[in-house]
This record gives C-alpha cells, sequence and structure tokens, in this order.
C-alpha cells in the first residue's frame, strides 16, 4: 500500500501507452492486477487453475499487471470507455468513487449466492457493499498490527499502559533508540487510536464527523505518547521505521504485513495484536483494507468474469493466495490448514481482523488524506493546537466535499 513501485512521470508514460496491451481475444478473459514477486507467481497459478476448471469453459486468461501507482487513474481512464479488461483487483477505498462515476462496476447482486457468501470471512462482504448494492468479492485484507523484536521484548504488552511502561524502558533519546516507533503522523495509522475512542470520518450517513470530540481524544492520547512519554522517534516515516526496527533501535512497530517482507533476516521478530486502550476503554481499532475482485461493467463476458472471481474466493485458490502469495485471504476455511493457521504471520494478522475496521468506501474519502496530513503534521511541529488544526482540516474537507457534490 505504501511502496510506489514508480514515479509519477513514469506512471503517466505507462497509462498512456497501454492501449495496445488491452486488445482482447474472442475467447479471452483480461484481468488487471498491480501484483509483483510472490504475490505475482502466486496469482497466475490461481489464474492456470482456473484455466483447468470447468468454470472456464475453455477460456484463456490474460493478465496484465500495471504498477500501483499508475493503476487507479488507469481503471478510472480505461473502463467506463470500454477498453479495460473483464475483471480488475483493487482495494475497496475506491469503490464508492467509480460507482458514483458510472460505467465502471457492474453490481453482481444477481451472481451472489448463499454458498459464496458464506466462505467469507466476517464483515468482507461489508466493504465490498455500497448503498445497499454489492459490486465485488472481497480478496484478502491488511491492517497494522504489533510487530516486536523478541530479542528486547519478552512478552507483548496487551495494555497501552503496559506498552508505555515497556517502551520508556527500552528508549534512550540520545542513542537514537525508541520502545515505540509508527507513523503517527500518518492518518491511515492514527485511525487505530481514532477508531478506538469511537471516532470516525463520516457517520452511518455519510456526514463528515471528523471534528468530534473522540476524534480530539485520539490526538490527545497520541501527543501524550510522543511529548510525555517521549517513546516516539521525531519525523517518522516508513523507511525510517523499517530502518530503526532492523538496525534494533526501534523494540515495537505498529505496521502492516507489507512491513513483513522488508524485516532484516538476522531480526528474531514476533507479532500480536494491538493492546487495549485503558483511556478508551477499547483495543486499538486499526482500517483494514480489503482488496476486492471487481466484474468490469464494459465487459462483454460478465457471466465468465464472475465466474473467475468467484473461483478466486474458493479454499483452492485461497491456499495458493495465502501460502504461496503470502496474501491474507478472505476465505475462513483455509485457517484450518496448518499450512495457514499454524503460519505465525498470518495467524497474527487473521487475529488482529477481530478488533479492526474496513476503511470507508465512500468517494468523499479521497478528500480527506491532504487535509487530515497537514493537520497531523501541524499538531506534532506545534504549530497549531489539536482543536484549531483538526476545525481547519474539517472545513478543508468539507469544502471539497461539497464540490465533489456538484460535479454529480
Amino acid at each position: 500500500m505504501f511502496k510506489m513501485l514508480l514515479s509519477t512521470a513514469i506512471a503517466t508514460a505507462t497509462l498512456s501507452l497501454a492501449g495496445p496491451a488491452l486488445a482482447q481475444g474472442a475467447g479471452e478473459l483480461v484481468v488487471w492486477h498491480a501484483y509483483r514477486a510472490a504475490e505475482k507467481a502466486a496469482f497466475e497459478k490461481v489464474v492456470e487453475m482456473f484455466e483447468k476448471s470447468p468454470a472456464a469453459k475453455g477460456t484463456k486468461l490474460s493478465t496484465l499487471a500495471i504498477p500501483y501507482d499508475a493503476y487507479a487513474d488507469k481503471i478510472s481512464a480505461a473502463v467506463p470507455r470500454g477498453k479495460g479488461p473483464d475483471v480488475f483487483i483493487y482495494a475497496q477505498d475506491r469503490l464508492g468513487g467509480w460507482i458514483e462515476a458510472g460505467k465502471t462496476v457492474e453490481p453482481i447482486d444477481f451472481f451472489l449466492d448463499k454458498p459464496t457468501r458464506e466462505r467469507l470471512l466476517p464483515g468482507m462482504i461489508d466493504a465490498m457493499t455500497y448503498k445497499g448494492g454489492v459490486y465485488g468479492l472481497p480478496i484478502n485484507y491488511k491492517m497494522p498490527t504489533l510487530i516486536y523484536n523478541k530479542d528486547l521484548v519478552k512478552t507483548p504488552p496487551k495494555t497501552a499502559d503496559e506498552m508505555v511502561k515497556l517502551a520508556k524502558s527500552l528508549t534512550n533519546a540520545q542513542s537514537g533508540r525508541y520502545g515505540l516507533a509508527y507513523w503517527y503522523t500518518n492518518f491511515y495509522f492514527h485511525s487505530a487510536l481514532m477508531n478506538a475512542f469511537g471516532g470516525a470520518v463520516f457517520d452511518k450517513d455519510g456526514k463528515l464527523t471528523l471534528n468530534s470530540p473522540a476524534t480530539i481524544a485520539s490526538l490527545n492520547q497520541m501527543m501524550a505518547w510522543y511529548k510525555k512519554d517521549a517513546i516516539l522517534p521525531t519525523e517518522p516515516s516508513e523507511a525510517l521505521i523499517a530502518s530503526m526496527f532492523n538496525e534494533g533501535k526501534a523494540a515495537m512497530v505498529i505496521n502492516g504485513p507489507w512491513f513483513v517482507g522488508d524485516i532484516d533476516k538476522k531480526i528474531n521478530f514476533g507479532l500480536a495484536p494491538l493492546p487495549l486502550l485503558e483511556a478508551a476503554k477499547a483495543p486499538l481499532r486499526p482500517w483494514m483494507t480489503i482488496e476486492g475482485a471487481y466484474v468490469a461493467a464494459s465487459s462483454t463476458k460478465k457471466d465468465l468474469a464472475y465466474e473467475f472471481v468467484k473461483f478466486l474466493t474458493s479454499e483452492e485458490a485461497g491456499l495458493v493466495l495465502a501460502v504461496e502469495g503470502r496474501q491474507l485471504h478472505t476465505n475462513k476455511a483455509i485457517y484450518a490448514n496448518p499450512k495457514v493457521g499454524g503460519d505465525p504471520v498470518l495467524k497474527a494478522f487473521r487475529d488482529q481482523l477481530e478488533t479492526s475496521v474496513p476503511m470507508p468506501n465512500r468517494p468523499e474519502m479521497t478528500m480527506v488524506w491532504s487535509p487530515a496530513t497537514t493537520a497531523m503534521n501541524k499538531i506534532v511541529k506545534g504549530n497549531a493546537s489539536i482543536e484549531a488544526a483538526l476545525k481547519e482540516a474539517h472545513a478543508s474537507i468539507q469544502e471539497g466535499i461539497d464540490a465533489l457534490r456538484k460535479k454529480k
């Protein structure tokens, strides 16, 4: 999620030059994705499995791996014009925007049956639902959890008070060592605190609720960890946190499955659910992104496209994607398999799922990131009070939302 594969310039060039790659044979199903490395190899294996299954009816699949930073714009530009794939795979955060724009995502309520719903982990189908309709099937999920250095932390903390006490004992700012490190100025990571206090970006009716007492309380808690307890490094970033953890200078980090692959082999690490936050009387509840497979509205092979989408959620496909692709698959049956349930990394993130919150899939969410990031940085640098920064961000986001809604 946080690793861009190419610069914006390269992404733009890729988008403009992709036309010839979109050509589609008569007996061919075209699928877009953004996988690479082990995820890509596992996905291609699943594609071959589908081609050999009766559901494929002899159809061949043509897959196109697209650089992540070009992907969302490419979907928005190509699919409504009928020049895209039959199936595309992407996280749920852009789903509402594509539905509102029209001619992008096909509703699948007509195809979706009870057995398919029941094979999925609880709550997953909700992330694919918008205004009462289902528009895709969830394939995998990602969220942050607590990752710790076992040589420094013998027993992971179960409460935030325990975490702070332990982090203080492991912090020596002069030598650049900290007990806890996470990208606390990034609103995505801050969501765990906001959600614990009962805060939210939008209410159930879509009204902006960012500037709430709950969000203010969560920011006060974050600043207490940073200033009062002094257990967090200054100017955090994904690269800094990875470097600190690999150098043994961060005892505990809050990060997701994408981080695990960057951990140095010399680090003896463990994973544990995020702790209970006593001040909120609730556990830290991180945002979860759920990657879905969607039938393109412009596809002329919607029946077959849905069959492939459904196959991606099967136990057969799930085992390959989890064991070989290291994905957190949405099929609940695979976690009974020792290769998945007995895997410490996959099991840890499956455990974190119990207290995670799906990221909003409303189109207005795209208006949130920049103002929220600006507010977080102003607060941490002391350039504005929590209340003032949040009020300013709320107004800026609402202005963007109002402009977005006028375009409809």
